[in-house]
């Protein structure tokens, strides 16, 4: 089979079915392609934890989530402003999909599920006339104008723009298998090897630990990774330990040669503060300091790593108590992935500045962001951009 069209889109997560939707608004014949049966398969596992959408946190603070290497200062805050979290809200409305703000700042649909949302989207698409090609796995990609891609099952397309939207590494039952790396590595595009974001890390807890604190929260607590503090809540688990802040930790503890967080148990308090609490206690430090300093069993578990035989090293442990820390989670496993295609080869608009005309949108480029709605909202913004950047160049190039 041969098949032309003027913007070929490449994935169908939430980067790639955006990046379809703006194309084809833009009056330009799109076809989308993905190696599953069906799109947005990532994007209705995300929906089962409720589909944090976006944040509704300012712009100032919004554009500091995003980290990544080679990214320019200011170059997150230009993709964010291009469709904001109120945009992407507005986006939803026009769907019927009502969202609301929850007092953590998260925005969700009120359904709190991407069902809905993800039949509308693609109903909106089929109006616009986007071509859906499924089951079509993109192997190889040649230079010419126009470009010719070439499909696991033999299938030959020419498109005379390519957006690609494969997505990063985590998850690879949903089709985000990060197997585009040799393929973008044979045009000379270069890529940072993908790597677990957004995901537990492993220590060995000890037998009696796990089984006084497994599946049990440590809350309201401060982590520190170098030179970096998140704050939150951490589950342990019998393989090391998830939550917010672990992930939000990610990136620094990539950096270091030996990983290992610091967690103050108790950040309200001083540690002098503690030890004026245990001032009557001569023995039993650690059930005692339970009781006082209102500890959790986790922490409890914790700190019986050691025997404590007197009060200010059991305060000063609470206050910064080192984990050492063996590795990520598997890639598989991690809600997100950092690493992908360098920012260096890109410009403004994400083509690929070797071969013009290709553009590229989501977790395949080298950038991540914490849980809470900067993934979503990231993905949105580049394929809004990518595709705003291949409908002008194919305008341009049609002028030529």
């Amino acid at each position: 089979m041969s098949l032309h069209s003027t913007i070929a889109v490449i994935g169908g997560g939430p980067a790639g079915l955006r990046a379809a939707e703006v194309a084809s608004q833009g009056g330009l014949a799109v076809t989308l392609f993905d190696s599953k049966p069906s799109v947005g398969r990532k994007f209705l596992v995300a929906g089962k934890g409720g589909l944090n959408l976006t944040h509704g946190e300012a712009i100032e603070r919004f554009a500091t989530r995003y980290t990544g290497p080679e990214m320019t200062d200011g170059a997150w805050r230009d993709l964010i402003e291009g469709f904001d979290s109120q945009a992407l809200q507005h986006w939803a409305a026009g769907l019927e999909v009502e969202t609301f703000q929850a007092s953590s700042g998260r925005v969700y649909p009120k359904a709190l599920t991407a069902a809905p949302l993800l039949r509308r989207w693609i109903a909106r698409l089929r109006s616009l006339g986007v071509n859906f090609k499924m089951h079509h796995r993109c192997v190889s990609i040649e230079m010419g104008a126009p470009y010719r891609m070439g499909f696991a099952d033999g299938t030959m397309v020419t498109a005379d723009a390519v957006i690609l939207a494969l997505g990063g590494g985590s998850w690879k039952k949903t089709g985000s298998d990060g197997a585009w790396l040799p393929m973008l590595e044979r045009l000379g595009i270069a890529c940072h090897p993908l790597a677990p974001a957004n995901c537990g890390w492993e220590h060995p807890w000890t037998p009696e630990i796990l089984a006084q604190a497994e599946g049990k929260p440590l809350k309201n607590i401060h982590v520190r990774a170098g030179d970096t503090t998140a704050i939150g809540e951490l589950l342990l688990t019998r393989y090391g330990l998830e939550g917010g802040p672990i992930y939000e930790l990610g990136a620094a503890l990539r950096a270091m040669e030996v990983p290992a967080i610091a967690i103050d148990f108790k950040p309200a308090h001083t540690h002098e503060q503690l030890v004026a609490k245990m001032e009557s206690a001569r023995r039993n430090f650690l059930a005692e300091a339970g009781t006082r300093w209102k500890l959790s069993d986790a922490a409890v578990a914790i700190l019986s790593r050691k025997s404590w035989d007197d009060v200010n090293s059991l305060a000063r442990e609470a206050k910064h108590c080192v984990i050492a820390l063996t590795g990520p989670r598997p890639l598989d496993e991690a809600i997100s992935s950092a690493g992908g295609i360098r920012w260096s080869e890109l410009d403004r608009n994400l083509m690929v500045k070797k071969h013009p005309g290709i553009f590229v949108a989501g977790e395949m480029i080298d950038w991540e962001a914490p849980t809470g709605g900067y993934l979503m909202q990231g993905c949105f913004a580049t394929g809004t951009r990518a595709a705003t950047g291949a409908v002008d160049w194919v305008g341009s190039s049609s002028l030529a």
